[in-house]
Protein backbone atom coordinates (compact mmCIF):
# COMPACT_ATOMS: atom_id res chain seq x y z
CA UNK A 1 0.00 0.00 0.00
CA UNK A 2 1.44 3.35 -1.27
CA UNK A 3 1.60 5.93 1.41
CA UNK A 4 0.93 9.47 0.56
CA UNK A 5 3.08 12.77 1.60
CA UNK A 6 1.37 16.11 0.96
CA UNK A 7 3.92 19.04 0.48
CA UNK A 8 1.86 21.87 0.85
CA UNK A 9 2.90 25.69 -0.42
CA UNK A 10 1.35 28.57 0.53
CA UNK A 11 1.19 32.35 -0.58
CA UNK A 12 3.67 33.45 -3.25
CA UNK A 13 5.74 30.37 -3.58
CA UNK A 14 4.40 30.31 -7.26
CA UNK A 15 6.56 32.83 -7.79
CA UNK A 16 9.29 30.70 -6.65
CA UNK A 17 12.68 31.06 -8.42
CA UNK A 18 11.58 35.02 -10.24
CA UNK A 19 10.35 36.33 -6.87
CA UNK A 20 13.52 37.73 -4.71
CA UNK A 21 16.16 35.08 -5.81
CA UNK A 22 18.70 36.99 -3.62
CA UNK A 23 16.83 35.51 -0.77
CA UNK A 24 14.82 31.92 -2.47
CA UNK A 25 16.82 31.04 -4.82
CA UNK A 26 16.68 30.54 -8.71
CA UNK A 27 15.09 26.93 -8.21
CA UNK A 28 11.20 26.43 -9.15
CA UNK A 29 8.71 24.15 -7.38
CA UNK A 30 9.05 22.00 -10.08
CA UNK A 31 12.41 21.43 -8.88
CA UNK A 32 11.85 21.18 -5.23
CA UNK A 33 9.19 18.44 -6.31
CA UNK A 34 11.80 16.92 -8.60
CA UNK A 35 13.73 16.27 -5.70
CA UNK A 36 11.68 15.27 -3.38
CA UNK A 37 10.63 12.34 -5.74
CA UNK A 38 14.32 11.77 -5.75
CA UNK A 39 14.49 10.50 -2.45
CA UNK A 40 11.51 9.21 -1.32
CA UNK A 41 11.36 5.66 0.30
CA UNK A 42 9.91 2.70 -1.55
CA UNK A 43 6.06 2.40 -1.16
CA UNK A 44 5.85 5.92 -0.75
CA UNK A 45 4.64 8.78 -3.19
CA UNK A 46 4.07 12.80 -2.95
CA UNK A 47 1.39 15.23 -4.01
CA UNK A 48 2.62 18.99 -4.59
CA UNK A 49 0.48 21.73 -4.26
CA UNK A 50 0.50 25.38 -3.81
CA UNK A 51 -2.11 27.90 -3.51
CA UNK A 52 -1.90 31.60 -2.80
CA UNK A 53 -5.28 31.60 -0.83
CA UNK A 54 -5.34 30.61 2.89
CA UNK A 55 -9.11 28.76 2.61
CA UNK A 56 -7.44 26.36 0.14
CA UNK A 57 -4.60 24.93 2.19
CA UNK A 58 -7.26 24.48 5.02
CA UNK A 59 -9.08 22.22 2.67
CA UNK A 60 -5.95 20.40 1.61
CA UNK A 61 -5.19 19.54 5.17
CA UNK A 62 -8.42 18.54 5.79
CA UNK A 63 -8.24 16.00 3.15
CA UNK A 64 -4.90 14.84 4.28
CA UNK A 65 -6.92 13.69 7.27
CA UNK A 66 -7.65 10.65 5.39
CA UNK A 67 -5.14 10.89 1.97
CA UNK A 68 -1.80 11.34 3.48
CA UNK A 69 0.42 9.65 5.85
CA UNK A 70 2.45 13.39 6.48
CA UNK A 71 2.63 16.84 5.75
CA UNK A 72 5.40 19.06 4.74
CA UNK A 73 4.47 22.72 4.56
CA UNK A 74 5.73 25.87 3.54
CA UNK A 75 2.79 27.89 4.75
CA UNK A 76 4.55 31.52 3.03
CA UNK A 77 3.49 34.53 5.07
CA UNK A 78 0.69 32.62 6.53
CA UNK A 79 3.15 31.48 8.99
CA UNK A 80 3.10 34.19 10.93
CA UNK A 81 -0.44 34.94 10.47
CA UNK A 82 -2.88 32.08 10.11
CA UNK A 83 -4.40 30.68 13.32
CA UNK A 84 -6.82 28.78 10.76
CA UNK A 85 -3.77 27.00 9.61
CA UNK A 86 -2.86 26.19 13.11
CA UNK A 87 -5.64 24.83 13.83
CA UNK A 88 -6.18 22.60 10.92
CA UNK A 89 -3.10 20.91 11.58
CA UNK A 90 -4.20 20.40 14.81
CA UNK A 91 -6.92 17.67 13.51
CA UNK A 92 -4.00 16.34 11.74
CA UNK A 93 -3.12 13.16 13.76
CA UNK A 94 0.43 12.43 11.85
CA UNK A 95 3.49 13.85 11.82
CA UNK A 96 4.25 17.36 9.69
CA UNK A 97 7.42 19.24 9.02
CA UNK A 98 7.52 22.77 8.41
CA UNK A 99 9.88 24.01 5.72
CA UNK A 100 11.39 27.47 5.31
CA UNK A 101 13.66 27.88 2.19
CA UNK A 102 15.25 31.21 3.84
CA UNK A 103 16.69 31.58 7.56
CA UNK A 104 13.34 33.31 8.59
CA UNK A 105 15.37 34.16 12.16
CA UNK A 106 18.15 36.51 10.53
CA UNK A 107 15.10 38.42 8.77
CA UNK A 108 12.55 40.86 10.00
CA UNK A 109 11.09 40.64 13.36
CA UNK A 110 7.70 39.98 12.18
CA UNK A 111 9.30 36.49 10.90
CA UNK A 112 10.28 35.27 13.66
CA UNK A 113 7.07 33.35 14.97
CA UNK A 114 5.32 30.86 13.66
CA UNK A 115 2.03 29.59 14.50
CA UNK A 116 2.57 26.56 12.68
CA UNK A 117 5.63 25.79 14.49
CA UNK A 118 2.93 25.11 17.80
CA UNK A 119 1.75 21.88 15.48
CA UNK A 120 5.15 20.83 13.76
CA UNK A 121 6.69 17.81 14.43
CA UNK A 122 9.89 19.02 12.66
CA UNK A 123 11.27 22.58 11.66
CA UNK A 124 13.72 23.86 8.87
CA UNK A 125 14.96 26.95 7.96
CA UNK A 126 17.78 28.42 5.99
CA UNK A 127 18.77 25.14 3.86
CA UNK A 128 17.37 26.89 0.75
CA UNK A 129 14.72 23.86 -1.46
CA UNK A 130 17.35 21.49 0.04
CA UNK A 131 14.75 21.88 3.21
CA UNK A 132 12.17 20.17 1.49
CA UNK A 133 14.13 17.50 0.88
CA UNK A 134 15.60 16.75 4.48
CA UNK A 135 11.96 16.62 5.15
CA UNK A 136 10.78 14.27 2.78
CA UNK A 137 13.63 11.81 4.10
CA UNK A 138 12.74 12.88 7.88
CA UNK A 139 9.01 11.76 6.88
CA UNK A 140 9.97 8.66 5.23
CA UNK A 141 11.94 7.71 8.02
CA UNK A 142 9.10 8.14 10.79
CA UNK A 143 6.64 6.43 8.12
CA UNK A 144 9.12 3.39 8.36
Amino acid sequence: MTQTIYILNGPNLNLLGKRQPEIYGRETLADVERLCREVLADGTDLRMMQSNWEGQIVDWIHEAREAAAGIVINPGALTHTSVAVLDALNAFERPVIEVHISNVHKRESFRHHSYVSLRADGVIAGLGIEGYVAAVRRLCTLLG
